[in-house]
């Protein structure tokens, strides 16, 4: 296999924690990562893959190489994998506490918190990679965290993200496991 040189990398997102968590696990690794805010379009689709695959070719039409985008969603099993990638939109709605009012009464509470990530090389080629950590909803619990972490129990935690502190939440991060999944790629 051939190696890729590739010394930086841009990370299109307005969230600066989510670039300076990402930013440590890069470096240590020897790779530049860079934060570009830039404002791309995003589709409304069930499919996250669909939703990446489309800010990249925006952003490759816009001249962008070897740049980063992702999608972090929660997919609820009693939902029928709803919300998925609009899970915004519910948090919006119904805030964390409507979610689980949505799933209270189910038997079955399980989700999957999944990080969809696309790369798009110095080429022009796209290439996609996920992580995923099982859990259950449960009942809003926490001080701290965003959007759905009140709500998410990982599978064999008695604790909700938004119960955990940073570095326990990071240790099993699904955003962790995709991204340590392009950099092993990245070093191949």
């Amino acid at each position: 296999m051939q190696t890729k040189i590739i010394k930086t990398i841009k990370f299109i997102t307005s969230n600066k924690g989510k670039f300076e968590e990402l930013k440590k696990m890069f470096e240590n690794r020897g790779i530049k990562l860079k934060m570009l805010s830039l404002d791309l379009p995003e589709i409304q689709e069930v499919d996250a893959k669909k939703i990446i695959e489309e800010k990249l070719l925006v952003a490759k039409k816009m001249g962008y190489r070897n740049i980063i985008v992702e999608d972090t969603s929660l997919y609820i099993s009693a939902l029928k994998n709803l919300p998925g990638p609009l899970i915004k939109w519910f948090l919006r709605a119904l805030g964390p506490g409507g979610i689980f009012n949505l799933v209270k009464d189910a038997k079955n509470k399980n989700a999957k918190a999944k990080t969809m990530i696309g790369f798009l090389d110095s080429k022009g080629k796209a290439y996609f990679f996920e992580g995923v950590v099982l859990g259950k909803v449960v009942s809003p619990k926490g001080k701290s965290g965003f959007g759905w972490d009140f709500i998410f129990a990982p599978k064999g935690s008695k604790k909700t993200f938004a119960q955990m502190t940073k570095e326990e939440k990071n240790k099993i991060s699904m955003r962790k496991k995709a991204f340590l999944k392009l950099i092993k790629f990245l070093k191949s």
